[in-house]
Formats: C-alpha cells, structure tokens, sequence
C-alpha cells in the first residue's frame, strides 16, 4: 500500500502569519525522506494555504510524485495542464467550508462539469482520480467518465471511529468499514485503481489500511499534527509503520 502526505496544512501554519514559513516544499522533502510514496495537495481557488508557487516548486523537487488536487473548474484544469503533475484528483470545493465535507458529485450538472474537467485533463495525458462518496453508484458513473482512478471519502469512518464507546458506536464503525470494503471491491472490478483518504489518524488508520482492494492513502492534517511535535521525517516513518503492518497482517490472515 502506498502512502501520500498531503501537507496542505504545512502552509496553512504559513499563511497564519502570511510569511515565508514553514516552507510546504522543505516539508515535501523531509516527508520522502521518511518513507512517503507521493507528495498530495489541494490547490484550491481560494488559494487559502497551497500556493501555484508551492506547486511549481514541488513539481520540481519532488521525486516520488504529486497528487494535485482541484476542484473541476476550467481555471484549475487549464493549470494543471501547463503543470503536469503525476495524478490529478478532482475534489468538490466550497469557499465556506473547513475541510472537504463529501464526495464529488458526479451526476446532472455537477456530472458535466466532472465530465468536461475529465476530457481536458486525458487530452493533456494527465491520469486522473474523483474524490468519491464509498458509494457503488457513484463509482459506475467514474468507470462510465473513463478516469484511472477513484479516492474514497473515509471522513464518515472518521467521525464514527470518534464515538466507537458509545452505544452502538461499534457498530457503526464496522458498518462504515464493511461500506469501505464493499466500495473498494467494486472500483477495483470495473478496473479502478482505489485510493482512500480524509480523516484519518495515526488511530483509526489500520482497519482501513488492511483493505486489500485500496492500495493507496492519502493522509495530512494527523500526520501534520504528529510532525509539529517530533519533526515530518519521524511523523511519516511512524505512520508508514502503521499502515505497512496492517497491510501484512491483513495479508496473512
């Protein structure tokens, strides 16, 4: 399983002095150095945190790969052209929101929109993943759009992870996981490569990881969190050994 660090919030740190540091870039650096498998972030249209300077530079620097994500409008795409990066994954955006709160619509308008975003970004021989809701319709229409890819939304896990003590939380848990697995096993039938992402902690990570259809994940703000504290080198490692050891015990099983 490969594990991409998103490090977003290295530069939200930034922008909450609107400075020159901490650097996203220098952070990218340390994060390959601890054993990340892909370098992720989220050039949004409010450019709240990641900049298109960020991303010249770690398109640039990076030796691993990047994972741009943007949301599907004709600004970003066209950016992401002159750019091209590794992968692109397309994700919703509202200017009022914290974090990514769902998956990417993709039906009716919203659905034309992906669709147009989708062509654009083939024609530039960019591959290409949808945030996704861990839902089997959602993933036909992204078979159906002819894209490489598909990240799974894990922030519902996430939240229900939160409450597993409570009463009936562990088993809203296993029903969250049990959709996970059931979402994974059909991208990766319709010849999907499968990602996850979003919410995700150095606590809830493993059941997650041991996923055998999902061989990618995506993870910031816990791993972000964990590096103010003992540097991004040691954060990664630390992280990589939790999701490589669920992975091989969930291959052993």
């Amino acid at each position: 399983m490969r594990l991409h660090i998103n490090i977003d919030h290295v530069a939200t740190i930034r922008e909450a002095r609107r400075t020159d540091e901490p650097d996203p870039v220098r952070a990218a650096v340390l994060a390959e150095l601890g054993g990340a498998d892909g370098i992720t972030v989220h050039l949004r249209e409010d450019r709240r945190h990641i900049s298109d300077r960020d991303v010249r530079l770690l398109l640039e620097t990076v030796r691993t790969g990047v994972n741009l994500e943007m949301a599907a409008l004709s600004e970003m795409i066209e950016i992401a052209a002159q750019l091209g990066p590794m992968i692109v994954t397309l994700v919703p955006e509202r200017r009022q929101e914290v974090t990514t709160e769902r998956g990417l619509p993709v039906s009716g308008e919203d659905g034309a929109a992906v669709a147009g975003a989708v062509g654009q970004l083939r024609q530039a021989a960019i591959r290409t993943s949808l945030f996704l809701d861990a839902e089997p319709v959602a993933l036909d229409a992204a078979a159906r759009l002819g894209v490489e890819a598909v990240e799974l939304h894990t922030g519902g896990y996430a939240e229900r992870w939160k409450e597993r003590h409570t009463a009936g939380g562990a088993h809203a848990v296993a029903a969250e996981l049990a959709r996970l697995r059931r979402a994974a096993a059909h991208g990766r039938g319709l010849g999907l490569a499968v990602h996850a992402g979003h919410g995700l902690t150095y606590e809830n990570v493993a059941q997650v990881a041991a996923i055998r259809d999902i061989e990618e994940l995506n993870i910031g703000h816990s791993v972000v969190s964990r590096a103010v504290l003992v540097g991004m080198e040691r954060a990664v490692r630390e992280m990589k050994s939790i999701v490589r050891s669920a992975r091989q015990q969930s291959n052993a099983a």
